[in-house]
């Protein structure tokens, strides 16, 4: 079982597919990973020799910053931003879209369930 920062690796999957796993290594990242540890793309997870395990975890633990440094990074990150108070802030404390997307339709994801309308009673 390859473990590499904290993550059990998925056996049957090929060794670049499998590395995706890791939170903050994408497809491109794991390709350079692979390719500078001189490992065969095509090699399944299971077929990886303990050498070729040391290798990919030497290379990511030295170059990459990955699961619990990289959230608390981005977590922070979005604290700064909160207690700044800029525009990008607001919205992250009012969980809305940051990136500037509509929000008087769609953005259902961001903002939740719709809420339904309210009525008075009275007239109807």
């Amino acid at each position: 079982m390859a473990r590499i920062s904290g993550v059990d690796l998925p056996q049957q999957k090929r060794a670049v597919i499998s590395l995706t796993y890791i939170y903050g290594i994408g497809r491109s990242s794991a390709e350079a990973i692979i390719a500078k540890a001189g490992i065969d793309p095509t090699t399944r997870t299971r077929d990886l020799t303990e050498d070729e395990t040391r290798r990919l975890r030497e290379i990511i633990d030295g170059e990459y910053k990955t699961e619990g440094d990289l959230r608390r990074e981005i977590t922070m990150n979005i604290k700064r931003l909160m207690d700044l108070g800029c525009y990008r802030g607001l919205r992250h404390r009012r969980s809305l879209p940051v990136r500037g997307q509509r929000t008087h339709t769609n953005a259902r994801t961001r903002k939740g369930p719709k809420r339904g309308v309210v009525r008075a009673k009275g007239k109807r």
